[in-house]
Parts: structure tokens; C-alpha cells; sequence
């Protein structure tokens, strides 16, 4: 049989257009072939530097002081673990043998994330496609076509950036709005009942608008209760915002008037019923009982919560986990659990942008919570909210919204 073993590596130094593979501090950790010809310089002169201390702006040449755009498009990349294709840049070269004489180029460059096995980009792949020639192409008789086509294609290409620019700082404007507005509809920090503990809201990083996540923390009446919800509204922008405000005050009020987290959820459910964006909301609730050192919890399609006991043991609540709200035409009663703690226990209560990466089971982002919980388990909660959003996020941030509570019980 065949040996149909494939050397990547020859693979990618064979490649025909060229490529860089750029750390995440920006450093040239490899380059191809086609890239060592295209920029006529060596692999050593490249391996181990900084791309913007190789190629440093021109500052002769304001047309071609780009290399923020270039800049910002690789920071995009790291921030959201995805692919960023560029418009036409110009981006003048400094001559490798002679210090001050710069060369006119044109590039077409996208950047590609590498991700390791814990969802953090490793690598950038930086590739390049040279469009100098075609730029530049004026024909064998000198005819001025092509200098009108150069700068044709050079004005449209900046044209079209701009737009970005517009749109990106349109879209920062309304996520500014809906995040002031989120925050506004969402309770302060503070302490539940006499116990201790934490909340964390981390909007989406790399997106546009903000999403639907939320948390409620309240009193409930009859013994030393409380009440302690997360959920995730569909969509983005001011109308998740809406959505997520009124069914977490929805929640709010029914949980203090419920006799335990089904009926409240049941409540909700159909206030959901008639509330436009609501379809497929989730939402976990917990009705912690501080007397009676038991939880009462009931979900509606939302990620389980975990519940770390003193000596380590990890418990998922996920024995009362049903559809999200809307999810059925007739509302029906929803399942409830309960569960004991000792004094001393945590329980955590999150959204999936805390455990969901797209390119991995979720089950290995619920291990790598329960691990992180675990064994930080003797941190008080707010550095123990800070270590577990720090180990489990991407460095950038993650590209879903993350919220986030701890309960020292």
C-alpha cells in the first residue's frame, strides 16, 4: 500500500501565493517560499521579527500610511477568532539593500486565526496576494489606460474602506446605546440576602451589537430565601435588549410570588407568549433556601448550573431541564429539582458564551468550568468570577456575550 503520508510542511512552503504565519505578538514565526520572493527578503531577515519592524511605514509617502489598517485587521483577528479579508491596500517597501528608497506596492491581504485545542489563536496566517502589476499595467505603447485604472481602483478601494470605517462607527453607536440601556435593566452588584457573591457581564468582543444575556438576584419571601436566575435572549441590538428587560422583571416578579422555580418559570413562559422576540429565550432559576441548606432549581433550555460542594465534588443541575420558553404551542408545567449544600458550597450560574466554542463539543467547555470552579473553590467569589472568566475566555474575549454569577453558600 501507498504511503499516503502528506508533509504539510513542504506542502506550505510550496504554496504559490504567499503566506506568513504571525504569532499572536505579531512576530514572523514561518514564511513560504512565495513570500520570501515577493518581498525580497531572506527567511532569516523575517523569522523572529515583528512585521511592523520589517515593513515600517513609509513616512515619504502619506498615500501609503496603512499599516494601522493592517494593524487593527490582525488585532480583529485575535480578538475574535476570525477570518479578516482586507480591501486593496497600498503599502510601500523599503528597499532590503538600499535604507530610504521605498517601492510603490499594492496588496490584497487576509488574515486567518490558527486555533489551538483550548479555542485561542495560536497563529495568524497572513496571506498576501501582490496586485502591483495589474495596478500598474499601462500597456506596451505607454497608453495612460492603465495609470486611470490604478487610480481607479486605488480611489474605489479606499472609498469602500471608508464605508467600513462609517458602518463600524454607526454599529458602535447603537451597541453603546444597548449597552447602557442593558445595564440599566440589569440589578447592581450587591449581596444576596447576607451571603457573598459576584456578578459578571462581558459583552461580546469583535461584534457589533450587544446581545440578550441577563441575571436577576432577589429576595424571596418566607425564611431566609433567594432567588438567583441567568438567561439569554436570541438576537442582538436595542430589540434583544428590550426583550431581555422584560422578561427578566417578568421572572423577577413571579419568582417572589411562586411557590418554587417551575411555577415561575411557568409564568414567564406564557408572558413569553406574547412578547415579540422571546422565541426560544432561555433561562435557568434557582430558589436557594439557606435554612434548609437546599436548591430548588428548573430550566427552560439554558446551560445547567453547577454547584461545586466543599470537598471538591462537581455537581451539574440538570435534572429538570426542559424546552427554552415559546418552544411549545400549549405551555405546560415545567420540571423542578432540588439538591442539598453545606455551608461553604458554590454555585454558578452562567450563558453559553462562557462554554460554547464552535469548534468543540460543549460537554468539553462544561469540563473545563467544572475543573476551573473546582479548583479555585477556596477563592472568595469575586476573584474566583474574575480567574474563571479569565481561564475560560478567549485572551481577546469571547465572540458571544458571557454573564456570569457565583454564590458562596
Amino acid at each position: 500500500m501507498a504511503d499516503t503520508t502528506i508533509d504539510f510542511e513542504a506542502v506550505y512552503r510550496a504554496l504559490p501565493g504567499m503566506v506568513a504565519l504571525l504569532t499572536p505578538d505579531l512576530v514572523f514565526a514561518d514564511v513560504n517560499d512565495a513570500y520570501v520572493r515577493g518581498t525580497g527578503r531572506s527567511r532569516a531577515s523575517l523569522l523572529g521579527r515583528h512585521v511592523f519592524d520589517v515593513f515600517p511605514e513609509s513616512l515619504n509617502s502619506p498615500a501609503s500610511s496603512h499599516s494601522h489598517h493592517l494593524r487593527a485587521s490582525l488585532l480583529r483577528v485575535l480578538a475574535t477568532g476570525e477570518r479578516d479579508a482586507m480591501p486593496l491596500q497600498r503599502y510601500d517597501v523599503e528597499s532590503p539593500e538600499n535604507s530610504g528608497n521605498w517601492h510603490e506596492h499594492y496588496w490584497s491581504p487576509v488574515n486567518s486565526p490558527v486555533l489551538g485545542p483550548d479555542g485561542r489563536v495560536r497563529l495568524i496566517v497572513h496571506r498576501v496576494e501582490e496586485v502591483t502589476e495589474f495596478v500598474r499595467a499601462r500597456g506596451l505603447d505607454g497608453d495612460t489606460a492603465g495609470r486611470v485604472l490604478e487610480a481607479e481602483l486605488y480611489t474605489r478601494a479606499r472609498e469602500l474602506q471608508e464605508l467600513n470605517n462609517r458602518l463600524r462607527e454607526a454599529h458602535a453607536r447603537e451597541r453603546e446605546v444597548a449597552l447602557v440601556l442593558q445595564k440599566a435593566m440589569l440589578p447592581a452588584h450587591r449581596q444576596v440576602g447576607h451571603r457573598r457573591a459576584a456578578v459578571r457581564y462581558r459583552p461580546a468582543v469583535g461584534a457589533l451589537n450587544v446581545c440578550g444575556d441577563w441575571y436577576d438576584l432577589v429576595d424571596l419571601v418566607g425564611g431566609h430565601r433567594v432567588g438567583v436566575s441567568v438567561g439569554d435572549v436570541v438576537g442582538h441590538g436595542l430589540e434583544a435588549a428590550g426583550v431581555m428587560g422584560q422578561l427578566r422583571s417578568a421572572l423577577s416578579a413571579a419568582s417572589r410570588v411562586a411557590d418554587g422555580p417551575a411555577q415561575a418559570l411557568n409564568v414567564l413562559g406564557r408572558y413569553a407568549n406574547v412578547v415579540d422576540g422571546a422565541e426560544s429565550a432561555t433561562v435557568v432559576t434557582t430558589f436557594i433556601d439557606f435554612d434548609r441548606h437546599v436548591i430548588t432549581y428548573s430550566s427552560a433550555g439554558h446551560p445547567p448550573p453547577v454547584l461545586v460542594h466543599g470537598d471538591g465534588r462537581v455537581e451539574f443541575l440538570d435534572r429538570a431541564t426542559d424546552p427554552p420558553l415559546d418552544a411549545r404551542p400549549e405551555p405546560q408545567p415545567r420540571p423542578q429539582a432540588s439538591t442539598a449544600f453545606e455551608p461553604g458550597a458554590t454555585l454558578a450560574l452562567y450563558t453559553d458564551g462562557l462554554i460554547e466554542r464552535r469548534w468543540e463539543d460543549i460537554d468539553v467547555g462544561l469540563r473545563r468550568l467544572a475543573e476551573s470552579l473546582r479548583h479555585h473553590r477556596a477563592l472568595d467569589p469575586e476573584p474566583l468570577a474574575d480567574t474563571v472568566l479569565r481561564e475560560l475566555l478567549p485572551p481577546g474575549g469571547a465572540t458571544d456575550d458571557t454573564a456570569l454569577v457565583v454564590v458562596r453558600l
